[in-house]
């Protein structure tokens, strides 16, 4: 087992990747401390962009040997579209939650731990209708390379995966489109569209001893998306 002995820390873990990554988790010996913005379950309740939520969940969670920081949210507007209020929600929570969930985590962190943040392909190349959440993602890379710099002295190791699209709640009502879903399909050379368990396999290996020379990197896990174009030209 990859992470007998280890105690895993993973946000947004009440469905999609987080939940994936909970499951894959415990099935590698991981204690895992699982939190939401809803408890249930034995899933502990957090508000990732809230300071004083996010620091009961730490104080509860002991020493850490990994955290995956998968809660998020979404909006499809371009700039012009974009309410400034909508604009500053989104990164309350993907990029504020990002650092308080990192800033409470890692006093907390033995030496050899591995943080794990989500960013998105999104965050990578330019994608239509994606103005406030591509920043963010684009600021959770930034984030992940300063924070491998910062604290590879205490070899802590920081990296983040950029999903390509997958099927979680944040892709559902898209998805419900058959035929949005089918351009989206084509656009992943490898034919179709991402799993939760795709990412959380990831997770797991970053998490592990065998990603141990390996922080500072924005790894997409995206069936090609990034890679170039699938369709003729």
């Amino acid at each position: 087992m990859r992470l007998a002995g280890k105690t895993i820390l993973v946000t947004g873990a009440a469905s999609g990747i987080g939940e994936a990554t909970v499951n894959q988790c415990r099935r590698e010996g991981a204690t895992v401390i699982a939190a939401d913005r809803v408890a249930s379950g034995g899933i502990r309740p957090v508000d990732v962009s809230v300071e004083s939520s996010v620091a009961d969940l730490m104080a509860g969670a002991g020493p850490l040997d990994g955290l995956v920081h998968c809660a998020g949210i979404a909006v499809r507007k371009p700039v012009a579209s974009q309410d400034a209020e909508g604009w500053d929600e989104v990164f309350r929570v993907n990029v504020r939650g990002t650092y308080l969930c990192c800033r409470y985590a890692l006093p907390r962190m033995r030496p050899g731990a591995s943080i794990v943040l989500m960013a998105s392909v999104v965050g990578l190349t330019g994608v239509r209708n994606r103005a406030a959440y591509s920043s963010t993602k684009g600021a959770v890379i930034a984030l992940t390379r300063n924070m491998a710099m910062d604290y590879a002295p205490r070899r802590i190791r920081v990296n983040c995966l950029c999903p390509g699209f997958t099927r979680t709640n944040l892709t559902r009502a898209l998805l419900s489109d058959p035929e949005a879903e089918a351009r989206l399909t084509s656009l992943h050379p490898l034919g179709r569209l991402g799993e939760p368990d795709d990412i959380a396999h990831a997770a797991l290996f970053l998490l592990s001893e065998e990603a141990s020379w390996i922080t500072g990197q924005a790894i997409a896990v995206d069936g090609g998306f990034t890679a170039g174009h699938a369709l003729d030209v």
